[in-house]
């Protein structure tokens, strides 16, 4: 096992928390918090840091705090904060009486802000945007002091007081901290602190007219809360240096430790808030909660299961360095968990009509279908049976190759549950020539699905009865990108080029077991042969079912794991 590989319970993280446990270290107290912005929906990359984050509480007796980083009101909503909360519960964590938002502390922020003022260690610098990025230098290049640098300790105080009473524009003033604009780090060469932004904030509506920078916000909240392990992703490795350091220079209530991990990689996805975002505006999808996207809420709606993200994100562990998971693996742990407490239904996607015609007329059969052979407990159905019934279109071909073992003219194959038939009558439309019908023969004496003689068939198929069948429109969902890393470019593409066209398919004639028919949004079920497939929470109607496909039954990563 490498540095960067971990066992389901133990990594580099556990081994630094046990290590502080032992040595009484915060008093042996373990406390994290995940600390979202408001200013989006969450991802499946946010669900890996929801489950460390509230999984190591667990674990080790402590708390995890859900705080809102809310200090750009700019991009900020309450309709993110609610759906935020909503997707934590949902993956199965409680914050208990430990919600926060960085807004409760923007009085003591202020006043941490003048300290550092007062001990000479900020300014407030008259350079624009623009300005402070040509004069930051680059990384072989030391940057260049702004003019305003060596103001006077109370001319600073005067200009950051007015910047809060609002007598200056957006944009035109700045409090930067006085740190080294030589400094090899180019995050530490005098890093902005505060910006004036005239909008209303969510929370504080026009209180404030400055809001405090993500890198001095973060790590003050941190030691406002008392968190003693602050986690974060390897995109914050540098920010560690400014972490540190405003927690060294001001009067903090305790000094959190930050610690790295990688963040989460999925192939065939992209999981960039930016992108994200141009996915939805754009109309590539239809909002946040599509189930083509990676979005918590999105991965809810297709069906996957709290159970599923947790153990996937329990599988793939944490690393110190970035790496790229299949998003196969994710599939894998979704169908595992579905396989077992799924109920098993049929499902015919693509129907073609069977006319059985040796069946008495009139009469019905119930047959006895498993409900899920992986639960013991879960029993079973009655399936009706009548003369006409529907099949997958694509389980009949009218000239099969020779690997096709389905039905075809005079071929027997076995009905799940059911029985022996024959193809006997191939009916077609007169001017298209597509087949619309087949005339069948059973035996009876196969109910069940057994032959008395012993005599054996290569195929089973699922069915639904014609007179019983629930209809329903399917949604057929796949991979969103047909690009294993859509964000590699390639020629002058972008991912926007590698959005897969058949990502959904939209079936409106689907035939369904009668059992469905009640099936209430969120109901998750395995068509048989055909996948998984949940109600949709949106769009199903009691009359109008829509169910969705989670999952397809094949398990490439199994196989893969198997061949290596």
């Amino acid at each position: 096992m490498t540095e960067n590989e971990t066992t389901h319970g133990s990594n580099f993280i556990t081994t630094i928390i046990e290590a502080d446990l032992k040595t009484n270290k915060n008093d042996g107290r373990l406390a994290t918090r995940f600390p979202p912005e408001p200013n989006g929906y969450l991802h499946i990359g946010h669900a890996k840091s929801i489950c460390l984050n509230f999984g190591l509480a667990t674990t080790y007796n402590g708390t995890c705090n859900l705080r809102f980083d809310d200090t750009n009101p700019t991009k900020e909503d309450v309709e993110y904060v609610d759906a935020i909360m909503a997707d934590v519960r949902w993956l199965g964590f409680d914050w208990d009486n430990r919600l926060h938002y960085a807004s409760d502390y923007f009085e003591q922020l202020y006043d941490f802000a003048v300290h550092l003022i007062r001990t000479g260690n900020a300014y407030v610098d008259d350079l624009n945007a623009d300005e402070i990025r040509q004069y930051r230098g680059t990384l072989t290049e030391a940057g260049t002091n702004s003019p305003w640098r060596n103001r006077s300790v109370e001319e600073n105080l005067n200009l950051f007081q007015r910047m809060r009473a609002g007598e200056f524009e957006d944009g035109s003033r700045v409090l930067r901290a006085k740190i080294d604009m030589g400094h090899p780090n180019l995050i530490m060469r005098d890093p902005t602190l505060y910006r004036i932004r005239k909008t209303s904030h969510h929370r504080t509506g026009d209180t404030w007219c400055i809001y405090p920078m993500y890198d001095f916000t973060h790590c003050l909240s941190d030691s406002i809360e008392g968190i003693t392990h602050s986690l974060c992703t390897l995109e914050f490795e540098n920010n560690r240096a400014l972490y540190d350091w405003v927690l060294d220079h001001v009067d903090a209530p305790c000094h959190p430790q930050q610690i790295e991990f990688a963040r989460l990689n999925l192939s065939y996805t992209v999981l960039s808030k930016r992108k994200l975002i141009q996915l939805v505006d754009e109309g590539h999808v239809n909002g946040w909660d599509d189930p083509r996207l990676p979005t918590i809420c999105g991965l809810r709606r297709r069906g996957y299961t709290p159970e599923a993200l947790r153990n996937f994100c329990d599988r793939i562990g944490l690393a110190k360095r970035d790496s790229v998971v299949d998003v196969a693996l994710l599939e894998f742990s979704v169908r595992e968990d579905l396989n077992k407490r799924a109920p098993r239904a049929m499902g015919v996607l693509r129907p073609l009509k069977v006319v059985i015609e040796n069946y008495p007329e009139g009469q019905v059969d119930e047959l006895e279908a498993v409900n899920n052979p992986e639960d013991p407990d879960a029993g079973v159905r009655k399936a009706p049976f009548s003369s006409e019934i529907y099949i997958e279109r694509d389980d009949f071909m009218e000239n099969p190759p020779k690997k096709f073992f389905r039905l075809g003219p005079g071929r027997e194959v076995r009905l799940r549950y059911a029985f022996f038939v024959t193809c006997t009558e191939v009916i077609k439309d007169e001017k298209t020539g597509e087949v619309v019908e087949l005339r069948c023969t059973y035996d009876p004496a196969t109910r069940g699905g057994d032959a008395p003689d012993g005599r054996k068939v290569k195929a089973t198929l699922h069915w639904v009865s014609a007179a019983h069948a629930v209809d329903a429109e399917v949604r057929l969902y796949d991979r969103l990108f047909s690009k294993a890393n859509p964000d590699e470019k390639v020629n002058g593409k972008t991912y926007m080029d590698f959005i897969n066209p058949e990502a959904l398919e939209v079936l409106r004639s689907c035939k369904l077991e009668p059992c469905l028919a009640d099936a209430g949004p969120g109901y998750f079920c395995q068509f048989e042969r055909m996948g998984y497939f949940c109600v949709d929470v949106k769009d199903s109607k009691p009359g109008a079912l829509v169910f969705n496909r989670t999952v397809t039954l094949r398990d490439a990563w199994a196989k893969l794991k198997k061949k290596s």
